[in-house]
């Protein structure tokens, strides 16, 4: 009798290497452009004043498309560094092999996260001289140079020293030896607002990023590199690049507002698909889903799709979501459930049991992108993109499969 045989007679569970593994597109999954990526990274860099690096933002595992994965794409098209939140989210790019400068945006206090930077050679941001002394007193006990950004609070009213006490900072920091000033930023709080040219709130914190520039050429300090611009200021105005741009959603194929980089042919990288597992023939007067939220007006054929709210489908947009299949459009109806979605297919005959049907991002020449989740519900694409739960695995774009599965 072989092992397996032995195992079902006796009643236990097989050994892992008889057991079979789920195929990863068997349930739902995000699908990852990782060559959008690095088009996108190249058209941005394009774009940018001579003499501006870009660094990629990979945040938040790349805003949900795979931090190690986006940032190898975006290096391959020209970005220079990158962007995290976290000391951990630094510590992934290092493990997987990626030696380019990298940013910590958020602040980072304590001994042993400004210690762990020095060790895997991520900057910190400071916002003030606690950290810098921190850094300092860390990287003379090493025998080696921490190198840091300072951010300047301009207007955000977040992170980063009063703009007032820039320069006075910036002096204070160049007695420091063992600490090397990388650069000198801001953040803007309004740049996707309406309108063209620089809205009042970014002309302000400009002039006052700028004031604090100035104060240092005065006094003879280098600040190391300059940055201002995120995605939308990027794309806004060309006089907020300086010497870098801090690029996050852009990267990944969207535009920060409706009026801004529509110049550009940046492709959505991320495609959200889902398998129907039953297919389901009702008459009219039936209520689908928990609630009865949609009763049916006419005989009806559902399809139960594997994706729900546990898998970043929002419940706010139940009986408001669309998808695709094969490039056309069909309604999700009722609500929203934690594992599985509802699909009104009683004009897509062809819609099957195994079909693989696009929540998100492209399908035979058509488009579903965030913004058509995040209106309806008040929320921003940034959330929608970051909000896919790793229970959907992050996979390569098939690029020779449609959505009929």
């Amino acid at each position: 009798m072989s092992d397996a045989s032995s195992a079902a007679a006796s009643g236990g569970l097989l050994s892992p290497q008889w057991a079979p593994q789920p195929h990863p597109r068997q349930r739902a999954w995000v699908e990852v452009d990782e060559a959008a990526i690095e088009s996108n990274a190249r058209e941005l860099q394009r774009s940018l004043s001579p003499g501006c690096d870009l660094m990629a933002v990979v945040k938040a595992d790349g805003y949900g498309h795979g931090a190690v994965p986006v940032a190898r794409s975006a290096a391959a098209g020209g970005a220079s560094c990158f962007g995290v939140a976290t000391l951990q989210e630094g510590v992934e790019l290092r493990q997987a092999g990626l030696d380019q400068p990298v940013l910590v945006l958020g602040n980072l206090s304590h001994p042993d996260e400004l210690r762990a930077c020095l060790h895997w050679q991520l900057m910190p941001t400071l916002s003030g001289m606690r950290e810098a002394l921190l850094c300092q007193n860390l990287a003379s006990g090493s025998g080696r140079q921490m190198v840091a950004h300072l951010k300047l609070d301009t207007g955000m009213s977040r992170l980063g020293a009063p703009w007032q006490e820039g320069p006075r900072l910036l002096e204070a920091l160049s007695g420091l030896d063992a600490l090397c000033l990388g650069g000198v930023y801001s953040h803007l709080a309004d740049a996707d607002a309406p309108g063209s040219g620089l809205d009042p709130l970014t002309r302000q914190q400009q002039q006052r990023f700028d004031s604090v520039l100035n104060g240092l050429q005065q006094q003879g300090l280098a600040p190391g590199c300059r940055h201002l611009a995120n995605s939308a200021g990027t794309l806004r105005d060309r006089q907020l690049h300086y010497d870098l741009v801090r690029v996050g959603l852009a990267l990944y194929g969207q535009r920060p507002a409706a009026h801004l980089g529509d110049d550009l042919a940046l492709k959505p990288a991320m495609h959200v698909r889902a398998r129907v597992s039953l297919i389901r023939e009702v008459p009219a007067g039936v209520g689908v889903s928990y609630g009865h939220r949609f009763i049916t007006q006419r005989p009806s054929r559902l399809a139960v799709v594997g994706i729900g709210y546990a898998d970043g489908v929002p419940r706010l947009l139940s009986n408001r979501l669309e998808v695709l299949f094969q490039g056309r459009r069909l309604p999700q109806v009722g609500a929203i459930t934690m594992d599985q979605l509802v699909l009104d297919a009683t004009d897509l005959p062809e819609l099957e049991a195994g079909s693989v049907v696009t929540l998100l991002g492209e399908d035979c020449g058509a488009l579903i992108d965030p913004q058509a989740w995040s209106e309806p519900i008040g929320t921003i694409p940034w959330e929608i993109l970051c909000g896919f739960k790793h229970r959907l695995p992050r996979l390569p774009q098939q690029r020779d499969q449609g959505s009929s599965g």
